[in-house]
């Protein structure tokens, strides 16, 4: 009986760190890949091993940098996507952690474009046969976009078992920063629940706008006294954690942390790390990016690393096992 070659993974020097730390714990082999400039800006991706009749996982996060923009990090994830094709894979799975353009998910203005949609389209068109990614903006919409199958992780797990150790004991409430957020927060809370054995209060906040600028409204829900945990998936330019820890605080919560998954760019974490009315950050390293080092207010954020819940997807896909188990607790009871 003939077994499938063992599959291989390959990172590009973007996101580099990132997936040395997923090939160590999912214990794949690396594709050493040749990244040659030239003058002009162009660039060619080769891979310097045989890939010939394998799988590879990519890993390649989609956030900017002062290195490489996103729209140059997309293209040498399509280009790197085409040459292993070309070089015989048999199949090619895309771990994106960080999915830029996936905010924009639906038209609501005549003649918007759906970006998430086009960026769907690419990674299909450079016959990607799997994309793994981590806490899209809207699961529904990254569903409907894509043709070949997706797998939507999240950092919830994380985030609960960050808050459960932290406080055990205390009165805490759940709030999502604005409406479009209650669904993943309300996850959240019932994973909270779960693993505190106890009931956990929830709130939202509205937003307002006028002449186009906007403000957190009333809160909605019980927090007076509690210890309020507000999740969002990213964090853009603070705005919207802020200004909801700002109205938490006005209702009566005695803490408000905050907790997201993605920083694609530093200013929004400089802003939360500015603001008093905010009490912890807790967030991931998605982007494959640390933190600045000079960064004012570094030391009330903690960054969960996402390279072992990854490798443990990774696993259990090259080993045909469900991912349902990453979903509902971390760290997994089966982890492989």
């Amino acid at each position: 009986m003939m077994h499938s070659p063992a599959p291989l993974l390959a990172a590009l020097s973007d996101t580099s760190e990132l997936g040395l730390a997923i090939g160590r714990a999912a214990k794949l082999e690396l594709v050493p890949i040749e990244e040659r400039p030239f003058e002009t800006g162009e660039f060619k991706l080769r891979p310097l091993s045989s890939v010939r009749g394998r799988s590879v996982f990519v890993v390649q996060s989609l956030a900017g940098s002062t290195g490489a923009s996103v729209s140059e990090r997309l293209i040498r994830l399509l280009f790197l996507l085409f040459g292993l094709k070309d070089a015989g894979a048999e199949r090619t799975i895309a771990v994106i952690p960080y999915l830029a353009f996936a905010r924009k998910d639906r038209r609501t203005q005549p003649r918007d474009p759906v970006t998430m949609r086009y960026v769907a389209q690419l990674l299909e068109a450079a016959a990607v046969d799997r994309v793994i990614t981590l806490d899209a903006h809207n699961s529904a919409a990254l569903d409907n976009a894509f043709r070949v199958p997706v797998d939507h992780l999240s950092a919830t797990p994380m985030f609960v078992d960050q808050v459960a150790r932290l406080l055990p004991a205390a009165e805490i409430a759940v709030a999502s920063p604005d409406v479009g957020g209650v669904k993943r927060a309300q996850i959240f809370r019932e994973l909270l629940e779960r693993s505190l054995g106890r009931e956990v209060e929830f709130a939202f906040i509205e937003k307002r706008r006028a002449g186009g600028a906007v403000s957190s409204g009333r809160v909605v829900g019980e927090v007076t006294d509690r210890n309020v945990v507000v999740l969002d998936d990213l964090c853009a330019t603070g705005g919207t954690l802020i200004r909801a820890a700002h109205a938490l605080r006005t209702a009566g919560a005695r803490t408000v942390q905050v907790a997201f998954t993605h920083a694609p760019q530093s200013a929004g974490l400089a802003a939360l790390a500015g603001a008093a009315a905010i009490e912890r950050i807790v967030l991931t390293d998605s982007v494959g990016a640390a933190l600045p080092a000079e960064l004012p207010g570094s030391g009330r954020m903690q960054v969960l690393p996402v390279a072992p819940l990854l490798a443990q997807a990774v696993a259990r896909i090259a080993g045909g096992m469900a991912l349902a188990p990453l979903l509902e607790r971390w760290p997994p009871t089966d982890s492989v």
